[in-house]
């Protein structure tokens, strides 16, 4: 009645030893570390390195505890944090802008456990330390965007088809092109209609007033909004990760905003910088009229065309450019720092396929006449360079003009990692000091440690033997949570510690129920044998139901939630599981060697 098969008891034994395995790296800790990784292509990270930093930080007199090298990047492991940041800037002094030098954190975890994949938990910002913003997309510039490309792409378009258009002007949520006849009308709508087959195309065919409207669909201005907050993620990751910020957090959060968070980074200014430059490029004709020009110079703009800014070695001058965007940063494969014809810095630019049958056709339309190279940043553009186009241009060109090798470094950096969608707002901002994560963690672990003791003695002073059998299942679940979480990559935080202590006392109601229900079989006279049987089979329904109940719950803060409230989710839903399990099937495993195998049993210490 009370007996386990074999193959039951090699189930718990299984489950106890992987639990083992995986969650005994969390008592390793971390080691303070260096990475060093390349910021160019041309660059590369090899053993050689590891000798050098091995020479470099025996000579500074700083200890070093191991090299770890992954093919791509190095890690410095350091004895003591107080060498970090030292080691940090000596190294980024020594190898200079070629290379990213970055605080990082190694596992402690001995080979033999990692080589099966046991690792310690990923801890989260409040935790470990480091920045977290809040950032608010300016949607509005992400819609103006769209329709500067509507212009653009019906342009090229009716130019492509030979189809003699006039003005064309953004008019509030719509964009106007006028022609001169109606004949014009019905065959531009045509041609439209078939490249853009996401907007709205109307005809206008009144008296001296011949022009196509064209505005967004509803879903397609749901959809731009949705790809500029995406977009902007995946900007941002490219960013980050070109900078080497290790295990950086970048996640959607509501309509338009994006939570952005970096472990182990302590100098807001510096994160602030990393992610909040919006540097894009534009590649616009120039208008070199001189009546033009000067007219713009005196301050009478001409309409369709903006005056700017252009760099140059003998100081800046102002030229007059067309607001007709022939090229964005959207069409950039790649960029890489480097020097052009006269050894001065520049910035080579390899396009993709789209982007190089646009500029081909633009230089082919406009041969000896000038282009400008225009970068954006912050909604000011710049122009860095205006060359005279000589011939048909390809898929690869560079820009060049007034700036520095680390300016071009930067700048290539920016475009490697894609254009922003939209500019974007600092709505929040805090850093959190290694040492409050550090005093995070140890109330967490007192808290939690306390709390099972506590849950312990009252289980044994109140049901005894099966107080016992309690104890060592909760323990069990313990275990097995911090192997599941380890194991999976879960992001522990504050509040995920506290949905560790929540689950203890869920396992442990599971336990009272079992036990309250075999002491009313034993009061009702059913022999001890048959009372346990009783008991857990009595007592299962309504600890699956509540289980079950309080698990969707979890899910849907899983689902619906973000940031701290999913890290809960996660411990709170997993937690579940193994208490389900270590509460009725290796508590029910326990008592059954206890009892089971006894012919006679008189009492039960309930």
């Amino acid at each position: 009645m009370n007996r386990y098969p074999a193959w039951k008891f090699i189930l718990i034994a299984i489950a106890l030893i992987l639990g083992l395995t995986y969650s005994v790296p969390n008592l390793f800790g971390e080691s303070p570390a260096v990475q060093i990784s390349s910021a160019r292509s041309a660059v590369k990270v090899d053993t050689s390195t590891m000798a050098q930093m091995e020479k470099l930080l025996a000579g500074a007199k700083i200890p070093v505890a191991g090299i770890l090298f992954d093919g791509s990047s190095l890690k410095v492991k350091l004895s003591k944090f107080e060498d970090q940041v030292p080691a940090k800037e000596l190294i980024q002094k020594t190898l200079g802008d070629n290379y990213v030098v970055a605080l990082n954190q190694v596992p402690n975890t001995p080979s033999l456990l990692a080589s099966v994949g046991a690792q310690p938990m990923a801890l989260g910002l409040d935790l470990r330390g480091g920045v977290h913003f809040l950032l608010e997309l300016n949607m509005k510039q992400a819609v103006d965007k769209a329709f500067d490309r509507i212009s653009s792409d019906a342009r090229r378009e009716l130019k492509d088809k030979k189809i003699r258009y006039g003005a064309i002007k953004r008019v509030g949520q719509t964009v106007e092109v006028q022609f001169r006849d109606a004949d014009m009308v019905s065959e531009a709508r045509k041609v439209i209609e078939k490249t853009q087959p996401n907007l709205l195309v109307t005809e206008n065919k009144g008296e001296n007033n011949y022009k196509v409207i064209l505005a967004m669909k509803p879903e397609e201005g749901q959809r731009i909004m949705s790809d500029a907050v995406k977009q902007n993620v995946a900007a941002l990751h490219n960013r980050i990760n070109e900078l080497g910020v290790a295990e950086p957090i970048i996640q959607q959060q509501g309509l338009d905003r994006i939570v952005v968070e970096l472990p182990g980074v302590q100098d807001t200014a510096k994160a602030k910088a990393i992610i909040g430059r919006t540097a894009s490029l534009e590649v616009r004709l120039v208008e070199d009229d001189p009546a033009k020009l000067a007219e713009a110079r005196s301050g009478n703009v001409p309409a369709g065309f903006e005056l700017m800014e252009e760099l140059g070695a003998k100081g800046n001058t102002t030229i007059l450019v067309r607001k007709e965007v022939e090229l964005t940063g959207d069409n950039i494969n790649d960029a890489q720092p480097g020097f052009d014809d006269k050894n001065e810095a520049a910035v080579h630019i390899r396009l993709d396929s789209a982007g190089s049958s646009i500029f081909r056709q633009v230089s082919r339309d406009n041969i000896g006449k000038r282009l400008a190279m225009i970068l954006v940043e912050k909604g000011k553009g710049q122009v860095v360079t205006a060359p005279v186009i000589r011939s048909e241009l390809g898929s690869q060109f560079q820009i060049s003009g007034a700036m520095s090798a680390a300016e071009a470094n930067e700048v290539s950096l920016l475009l490697r990692a894609g254009s922003l969608a939209a500019e974007m707002e600092f709505v929040e901002e805090r850093t959190v000091g290694p040492s409050l994560g550090k005093e995070n963690i140890e109330k967490g672990l007192y808290s939690t440690l306390y709390g099972f003791v506590a849950i312990t003695l009252f289980m044994l002073v109140y049901y005894r033997m099966f107080g016992i059998t309690a104890a060592f299942a909760l323990a069990v679940n313990l275990l097995l949570l911090l192997a599941v979480l380890s194991r999976l990559g879960v992001t522990l935080s504050l509040p995920g510690i506290a949905a560790i202590a929540l689950t203890l006392g869920m396992a442990i109601d599971s336990n009272v129920l079992i036990n309250e229900r075999i002491r009313e079989e034993v009061r009702n006279g059913m022999s001890p044998q048959a009372a346990i049987n009783a008991g857990y089979e009595h007592a299962w329904a309504t600890i699956l139901d509540s289980n079950i109940t309080t698990l969707i719950a979890g899910l849907a803060l899983l689902i619906f939630g973000s940031g701290a409230i999913r890290s809960f989710a996660w411990v709170h839903c997993i937690g579940i599981m193994t208490s389900m399990f270590s509460a009725v099937f290796v508590s029910r495993g326990l008592v059954n060697l206890i009892y089971g195998y006894r012919r006679r049993v008189k009492s039960l210490a309930v």
